[in-house]
């Protein structure tokens, strides 16, 4: 682990080298967090660089490419590889398709579609030298469902799913997996940022009626990193209360 004067937890296996992009809050904290715990060595990357603890945090955007391409060696300069990368950050602008300017749209696209591309391409090479190499997309129920005044955050992480389909062909080869999951309504900064009116809706679709939890969500992300997930490669995953059933 990286972190100064941290404790390690009791593994159960060698220390894996993980990075995870938006880890400073909500479910990129939690999952931060939950391989830290297993006695992992971590490092953040956000647009802030603020500290976490358990992991080394580093400041970037990553829809800038240079920028990404030397946190990343940075990250994995300090790892001494990379076996678990989770993509996690990414932004919203809504608007109604009439109103929304060019600049909101690419802005989100550039942010979460080219923002997980930039991460994987930089780490691509430490993946497949790694025995359990893991890469984990964060994707939305948008991607299936869509959502007025969503129209470009629907549309990057549908880009995700693609992405990780490609790569899980790519990277088979070399062992590594690459999996998408999609939560729904998650109790998160983002989520509760939706008018009341907007969120009650939305929950009155959801089965089982709530917002989910990040824990709910980091638990299957940490599952999905594990070695009794080396078989699942190429799954989309909903984490959302049963809303996008059957699509």
């Amino acid at each position: 682990m990286l972190s100064p004067g941290g404790t390690r937890a009791p593994e159960a296996g060698p220390a894996r080298k993980v990075v995870v992009t938006g880890g400073t809050r909500g479910i990129g904290r939690e999952v931060v967090d939950r391989f830290a715990a297993a006695g992992d060595s971590v490092v953040s990357l956000s647009r802030s660089g603020a500290p976490v603890e358990g992991a080394l945090s580093l400041a970037c955007d990553v829809g800038e490419h240079a920028a990404v391409e030397e946190a990343m060696a940075q990250a994995v300069g300090e790892l001494g590889g990379l076996d678990v990368l989770v993509v996690n950050a990414g932004i919203v602008r809504d608007n109604l398709m009439a109103r929304m300017t060019a600049e909101e749209f690419t802005t989100v696209v550039q942010a979460n579609l080219m923002g997980a591309f930039y991460p994987v391409r930089a780490g691509i090479r430490s993946l497949l030298r790694s025995t359990r190499g893991r890469v984990v997309f964060c994707s939305s129920t948008a991607a299936l469902l869509g959502g007025v005044g969503q129209g470009n955050y629907a549309a990057s992480k549908s880009g995700l799913i693609g992405l990780a389909r490609t790569l899980a062909r790519e990277l088979a080869r070399g062992k590594t997996t690459v999996n998408v999951i999609m939560p729904g309504l998650i109790d998160t900064d983002m989520g509760r940022d939706f008018p009341e009116k907007v969120r009650q809706e939305f929950l009155a679709s959801v089965p089982l009626r709530r917002a989910g939890t990040v824990a709910e969500v980091a638990s299957l992300i940490t599952y999905l990193a594990s070695d009794e997930a080396r078989y699942i490669t190429g799954a989309v995953i909903p984490v959302d209360g049963g809303v996008s059933m059957g699509v």
